[in-house]
This record gives C-alpha cells, structure tokens and sequence, in this order.
C-alpha cells in the first residue's frame, strides 16, 4: 500500500493522448504539450504534476507509450508554465546498475526551465545502507518536497535584428567570467538585478567589456546546478557551477524573476554591442555523485544507460572526472542529450560557443582518448556546432587524461603549459627561454598539425581556478583557510612569487614592481601568437586575499569590488585598453599562420627570428645557457606572403622581454628595409608620452623586469642586416 503522506492530492484528471516519441523534453506545440523521456529499462514512466509554485502533486499520469526505447504522452490541456517532473518504475539492483525507485521525484534531463532548489534530506537518496555500506535496499520515502520541479516553456522571443557578432578566431580576446560575482558588488547595477543576468546586461557592465577591448566574454557555467550537502552544512556554497544536474535550464538563481527569456535579452544586448557570449559548460559529470549520492535525475531514469559503470562491477561508477560518476557519452541516447543541449543553446539561446570542462573525458571511448570519437565527430559533422567556438579543457584525472594538443581541428584548447611558462619566466626561474620562444608562437610544438591555427592555443596566466593575477604577484603560497579545509585544497605549486612580503604590502619598491610584473603578465599574454584570455577583474587587480580555490565562495572573496578600484587599478585597467589596441591594430600579433623560422628567400627576411641582448640571431648554445633571461622576438610579417599584398600585416615587430633583475643593455638589429625603430610599449614605463625613433645598431637599456614592444620603419636598406645568410 502507498504510504498515505506520499500520495498526490488530485484536483482533476488530465485528459492523455499517445503523443510523440520525440522531440525529447516537454514541448509546447500551441494546442498541447508533448511529453518525452528515454529509459531503456524503464517498466514504467509516471508524469507527476504540481501547482505553479511546485509545492503540491496534483495528479499523476502514466505515459502511455513506448516507442524506441522513449516513452511519451500527450497533454492536450497542458500550457507554458505546467511544473512537472517524472517517477520512473524499474528495477532496484545496484549490483547490476539499476537504480530504479519510483519513490524518488526525478527532473526531466531536457527541461527548459526549474521551479525551486533543492533542499537536503536523506529522502533525496534512492537506498538504505543495512550493513557495512555492501548491503543496499530500496528507500521507500517520497522525495518530491525536497526536489526542485520543471516547468514548460513557451520559446517564443522577439530577437529582432539580433546576429551573431562573428568574430573571427585571430580577434578574438576572451574574457572569463562569472555572472554572479560580476556585479553583486556593482554600483551600477540595482540591487534587485545583481548577480543576475539582467545585471549582467545593464549599460555601465557591458561598455566595460567594450570599451576595454575582448571581444568574448565566456561565463562560467549557468546551467542548472546542486549545491554540494558537505558545502551547505559548512555554511558555503557551490559558488563555480560545476555540478550541473540540468543541461538545457539555466541556473534559477541567475534569474532576476521567472523568465528564461532574461539570458536571451542578456545576450541581444552582448551582441548589439558586438561581444559574443561563451558558456562553459559540464557534460562530463552531473551532481549525482556516486553510487551513495542522491538520486535526483539520470540515476533514477537509466542509471545503466547515463553513467559510465565499472564493467565487472556495475554497481560502481568509473569515476575519470574526480567528482563520483562519469556520463557515457559512448551511449547514442546520452550523445544525443549533449547534441541536442549544445544545439539548444546555439539555436534558441544564440550563444557563441561552448567552453568544454574536462572535455578530454567526452572524447574517451571505453578504450581511451581518440580525437576521432563519436562526440568530436559529432560536433564536427554537425552543421550548427561546426560553425561556433568551441573550447575545450584538454585534461581530467583518468588514464591518458592529459591531451593538449590532441584535439582535432576545428577545436580550439586551453593551454596550461603557456600559463606555467609565463609565470615561471617573470618570477625569474632559470633555463625557461626555449620554452617561452614556443608558447609566444602559439605552442606550435602541439598545435601545428593537420592544418590547425594558432588561434587553436587559448593562451592563459590566470583562469577562475587558481591565483588572481594580483595574488600571484603577491602570494607565495595558497591560503584557503576559509574553504573549511585546513588549507588543503588547491593548487601548491603555483609558480608565484610575493616578491618579499606575503600579501598586501605598503612598500613602495614593492608595490611598484608587483604593478610591473602584472603589466608584464598582461602584456606577453596580450602580445603572444594565439587566442588569449583573461580572468575577470585581473584588469584591475582584483584579489581573493591569497585563496586560489575560491569554488565555494558565494561572497566578497570571489565578488569583484568595483567600489574598490583605486589609482593603479584605473592605470591598469587604460594599460590593458591600450595593449589590446596594439593587438588589434598590429595583425602581424595575430597571424593566422604559425610562426616557425621560415625564411624568404626573395626579400631575405624571416618570419620569426630569436636575438640576443647583442641584437644577433640566437646560436644553438646560447639556447642552453639557463641564466639567460632577455631574448628578443623578432618578427616580420613580410616573410609570409602570399601574393596578396597586405600592407598593414607586412610590419616588422621587435618584443624584447627581460626577466632579469637588472638593466640588460640590448642593441636594435638591422633589418632589411628597416630605417628607424618606435617603441610602442614600455611596461617600465606604461605611459611615457612620446617617444623618439631609435637607429638600428643603437644600444638601448631594458630596465630589470620589463616588456618592449618596437615596430621597424621601412626605409633605406642598411648593408649588414638580421635575416642575411652570409
């Protein structure tokens, strides 16, 4: 017998029709909604409805069909704003990786829009341990008061004259964020709209991004998530997102009221400004857990069908994301579920382009990573992925889980060993130059095959994960005391350096060279071959006080303090401006080709020539000498060409970077063509007016710690030049 506290009050009986077996989710046709949900071991499928607040059942539908594996049904009285969610009957046999419970209220995987947050009871959890965690029998308490609810949506939105900015790869300048912690602290921002995304889109937020010169902003992930049990009795909270249970909702909780509509009007207004809008997004894992977490979803649909299970052991999961389970994206259904939500997003939300977390786990098959897998062929075929951004994360914690470098092409990769080199070169590590020379070109050491691009290397110092820009200046060492974990989560090895007091100093000489050494960061990232990206509020200096883990901090820890902007961050912020200006204007700091030696034989110049402080081309032995920290890039933009003249991509560039603590003395080459040398760009020197033209041959000072960028006037051929081969 039904427990009687369990069973749903019913205000009437809803007439049902067989329905469609596709398309899968809750679909509003204009007469009726369309109910579809795939289980392929299900014996039975309930459609439980609720008041508008989600708060009460109200009736209970069987679905009364089952083609292909997906049983549907169809409501003619059912409109936009029906709160649902489903009870699927099957068996309870964990040992054979089935965890049916029809006790247990499970969310639609394709539902567009949720009612509610979860609230954590020992009812979400589908099992009852009887001895020694081995022994598991079915949980008989009803879930449904604890769980959040779907709701049906009307998709109709006036996009008007909205397109997609298009910004092509070699412009692009991506800005990591998060859309909470970007304007709970905004001035201008009304209180009732931060954290939202109708803050995100208020005037004063969006012409930061424009007039600081990204192209893309990249959110960190919005789609519907769970506060972690362990957090919310810490008092925290699953601040990041990374623990998605609903991939086609956004996250209620960045909804300033109840309309879905609020991200598209968030991103019309990005694109009217001309900024495309990224997500990074978790289809790695969901916020089911193990095989002792809560049955909240897919667990409870086809646990055996979602998840990846221990082949001799089913009723384990195997667990290549470190967070519990593992989705089986070698499953057709489970393909489709990510397919169609990146679609979605693409088709009905107009975003840009994806950020893939851990996405080296969507290209493993159960033999392992294969760049030729059924979800990277998928997004490659697909007529609407193929034509976005798409990003991915190449790294987990499974076997062959490291693969930068080893997507196909196309795809485009966060690169860490470029943020590991940068920073170890400007805290003045020794022997990193050859290194360096490979991230500063795009690291075509791992991109440059099979026709990709140097656009393919997304080029990073500092991502939500890890040190600030500022903290890494300032920090020897973590400190995430307040994450309730004795300091023992994140990163150790950060390859910062405090550059003599442990956090915020009063020093003079030291603040003025933590100052140097971002603008140095922020420069070789802005100045190398490549897609860069910046993390939110390094334009400014923002700081986490030192915590490189903040994935839990709801708070002003990880809030940007607009308020809190002083003289050097508005330097910092026009210094930025600037670089960026320089990036755009100079394609030769952006080609589409890679940079590799390569020398024309007709105009006797190279396209990538390495100098020492002696203004000579690098021997092989001077590669070697690990106490060598100034190297000069030489760059001409006339080795390259294709016939087409370009004459604003035909300029030859000189970066001079020294990592050294002292003045290195650097003499200017001669170049074929070349008459004078300009310097663009001075990080001793952020603003330093005008400057005068500089003969070749002259021997310039390059203060300890500092960036130059020089651009060569073409003129009278000198005699002896860079680039001759005799």
């Amino acid at each position: 017998m039904r427990d009687q506290a369990a069973a749903p009050q019913i205000i009437k009986k809803s007439r049902v029709e067989e329905g469609l077996p596709y398309p899968l989710g809750a679909t509003w046709d204009g007469l009726g909604v369309n109910f579809a949900l795939f289980s392929a071991h299900a014996t039975k499928v309930e459609l439980c409805l609720f008041d508008a607040g989600g708060h009460r059942e109200l009736e209970r539908i069987v679905l009364p069909e089952y083609t292909d594996e997906v049983w549907h049904g169809y409501l003619p009285d059912a409109r936009p704003g029906t709160v649902y969610g489903y009870r699927v009957h099957g068996p309870f046999a964990p040992a054979e990786g089935h965890r049916f419970n029809p006790h247990k209220l499970l969310l639609d995987p394709y539902a567009k829009a949720l009612v509610g947050s979860l609230r954590w009871s020992d009812a979400l959890f589908g099992y009852r341990l009887r001895s020694r965690q081995t022994d598991l029998t079915l949980d008989t308490r009803d879930s449904a008061a604890a769980m959040p609810k779907c709701r049906v949506v009307d998709p109709a939105f006036t996009w008007g004259r909205d397109r997609p900015p298009g910004v092509p790869w070699e412009r692009t300048i991506v800005y990591e964020m998060h859309v909470r912690g970007h304007t709970m602290l905004h001035p201008a921002v009304p209180m009732p709209l931060r954290g939202t995304f109708a803050g995100l889109m208020q005037k004063e937020v969006v012409d930061h991004f424009r007039t600081l010169g990204v192209t893309t902003v990249e959110l960190l992930p919005i789609h519907a998530f769970i506060d972690d049990r362990y957090l919310i009795e810490k008092g925290l909270k699953n601040y990041w997102g990374y623990n998605s249970i609903g991939f086609f909702a956004p996250d209620p909780r960045y909804l300033s009221g109840d309309r879905v509509s609020e991200f598209k009007e968030m991103v019309a207004h990005f694109h009217d400004a001309g900024i495309e809008v990224i997500l990074d997004v978790v289809y790695n894992h969901t916020a089911e857990g193990n095989e002792l977490g809560p049955t909240l979803s897919f667990k409870g649909i086809d646990n055996a069908s979602y998840y990846r299970l221990l082949p001799d052991q089913p009723r384990y999961y195997i667990n290549d994301t470190g967070t519990g389970n593992t989705l089986n994206l070698s499953h057709p259904r489970v393909l489709q579920m990510v397919t169609d939500s990146l679609r979605y997003w693409v088709t009905e939300m107009h975003v840009d382009g994806f950020r893939f977390d851990l996405a080296t786990i969507l290209a493993r098959e159960p033999y392992g990573f294969d760049e030729g897998g059924g979800f990277l062929d998928s997004c490659r075929q697909d007529p609407i992925l193929s034509r976005v951004k798409l990003i991915a994360e190449p790294w987990d914690v499974g076997p062959g889980g490291y693969q930068v470098g080893g997507f196909p092409p196309g795809w485009a990769e966060w690169n860490d060993r470029y943020r590991d080199t940068v920073r170890s070169y400007w805290k003045g590590d020794e022997g990193s130059l050859p290194d360096l020379a490979a991230r500063l070109t795009a690291s075509g050491d791992f991109f440059n095959r099979r026709g990709r691009k140097p656009w393919a290397s997304v080029n990073f110092v500092t991502a939500h994960d890890g040190f600030t820009l500022n903290d890494l200046v300032a920090y020897n060492d973590k400190h995430n005391l307040a994450n309730g974990e004795d300091n023992r989560d994140g990163h150790s090895h950060n390859l910062s350096w405090n550059h003599g007091v442990e956090g915020p100093s009063d020093d003079p000489e030291i603040v003025e060279l933590r100052e140097r050494q971002k603008r140095n960061m922020l420069a070789t990232l802005l100045l190398s071959q490549g897609t860069p990206m910046l993390l939110a509020g390094d334009e400014f200096g923002r700081t986490q006080g030192g915590n490189n883990n903040a994935y839990c901090q709801d708070n002003p820890i990880s809030w940007l303090d607009w308020d809190g902007i002083d003289g050097k961050g508005q330097d910092l912020i026009a210094f930025v401006r600037r670089v960026i200006g320089l990036r755009q204007a100079l394609p030769l700091l952006r080609r589409g080709r890679f940079l590799t030696g390569a020398y024309n034989d007709e105009l006797g110049v190279k396209d990538v020539t390495w100098l020492t402080p002696a203004g000579e081309e690098k021997s092989p032995e001077q590669w070697q000498d690990p106490n060598a920290r100034c190297l000069g890039m030489l760059m001409d933009g006339r080795a390259q060409a294709t016939g087409i003249r370009r004459p604003s991509a035909e300029k030859t560039l000189l970066l001079i970077l020294n990592a050294h603590h002292d003045v290195v003395p650097f003499t200017l080459p001669l170049v074929v063509g070349g008459y004078s040398w300009l310097r663009l760009l001075d990080t001793a020197r952020p603003d330093p007016g005008v400057e005068e033209p500089i003969q070749p041959e002259a021997t310039i000072d390059i203060p300890g710690r500092s960036l130059h960028l020089l651009e060569l006037f073409l003129g009278q051929s000198p005699a002896r030049r860079i680039g001759d081969r005799h």
